[in-house]
């Protein structure tokens, strides 16, 4: 039977190409995006390709569409093999600029969106014994940087969400990860959230800025990095943390001196043996 793959965020960028990518690879791929009036590119992108896609609108933070969606897919489909949760958002501003709403927004979109489609795809998983759930988060998932308060603290959370999920989710054969990219080339930057008064924090916002738009003139591209997503959602080896580049890694060890995450689970499996 053909392996069922769900990934959010495919409107463009590397979740456009890693949804591609993986019906390439052979297997059925329902790809979501908030608007289906922007699918255009997507499925101009599959007929290049030569594959079709199962194309379904989500938007993730309603949870109770997110629900019927992967009802309707295991109605379907009959299993869901594959979870990526690629969808997310960004948000350069420091404490002080941001609204409790605002920080509330990045927690919904970063953080629960994911835990609550792992959540649903996880009872047939478990039943089943084999799955896959991958959460593209970023290398801001274990650096926190100036003027991302917001962005890191919500991915750093879903990190650890998934880690503290991995050990348990593997007794039943659900394989649960990260995914680190470092600066993409995709719409994700034009989608970022900014403050309009910066006041006291003017220069050192221009000049967070500057740096970023110097990382972003080198950045990976988003095909590259698709490419990354469907190799470690399809392939047999298998860690908890895992990076898109070489510039990613390198990123990620600046805080890290466990790259791939093994060493942690390591020490917390025993925990429950």
């Amino acid at each position: 039977m053909t392996d069922v793959a769900l990934i959010t965020g495919t409107s463009s960028g590397m979740g456009l190409h890693a949804a591609v990518d993986l019906a390439r690879r052979g297997l059925t791929v329902v790809a979501t995006l908030r608007d289906l009036s922007r699918a255009t590119a997507l499925k101009a992108a599959a007929h290049d390709a030569g594959v079709e896609l199962d194309v379904r609108e989500l938007d993730v933070v309603d949870h109770e569409a997110a629900a019927r969606v992967v009802g309707d897919v295991l109605a379907e489909h009959g299993r869901i093999d594959v979870l990526v949760n690629n969808a997310g958002r960004g948000s350069v501003a420091t404490a002080e600029q941001l609204t409790m709403e605002q920080i509330q927004a990045q927690l919904d979109i970063n953080y629960l969106a994911p835990v609550n489609l792992a959540k649903l795809v996880l009872p047939g998983m478990r039943e089943r014994g084999s799955g896959r759930i991958l959460t593209v988060t970023s290398v801001g998932g274990a650096v926190g940087q100036p003027f991302a308060d917001a962005y890191c603290g919500a991915k750093f959370a879903v990190e650890g969400f998934m880690q503290s999920l991995a050990v348990v989710a593997e007794r039943f054969g659900v394989q649960v990860g990260v995914i680190e990219p470092a600066a993409v080339a995709s719409e994700f930057v034009s989608n970022v959230e900014r403050p309009t008064a910066t006041g006291a924090y003017g220069p050192l916002l221009d000049a967070y800025l500057s740096r970023t738009a110097g990382a972003f003139s080198q950045a990976q591209s988003a095909a590259s990095a698709g490419a990354v997503i469907a190799d470690l959602a399809t392939r047999t080896g298998f860690v908890f943390r895992n990076q898109t580049s070489d510039a990613a890694r390198n990123f990620v060890g600046v805080s890290l001196a466990d790259g791939d995450g093994e060493r942690v689970l390591g020490f917390t499996r025993p925990w429950i043996a």
